[in-house]
């Protein structure tokens, strides 16, 4: 089984560009997750809200509802 601590060790193996490398290569990745979670989170949003899940609120009553939790 793969470690972190054996993948860092791997990883401090390489050389200083290459380290930089992949830094960037996993930073653009972990982006690309995090747009992908928005996304699908927008497209369930609007079908909930298309389905009549959801209802329209104003910002003054989102606050309210927010500040009784």
């Amino acid at each position: 089984m793969t470690t972190i601590d054996s993948v860092l060790d791997d990883i401090m193996r390489l050389d200083f560009e290459s380290r930089e490398i992949l830094l960037e290569i996993f930073k653009k990745r972990q982006s690309e997750v995090k747009r992908d979670k928005i996304a699908n989170n927008a497209r369930r949003s609007l079908k909930d809200y298309r389905s009549g899940k959801l209802k329209s609120q104003t910002a003054e009553e989102i606050i309210e509802e927010l500040n009784r939790l």
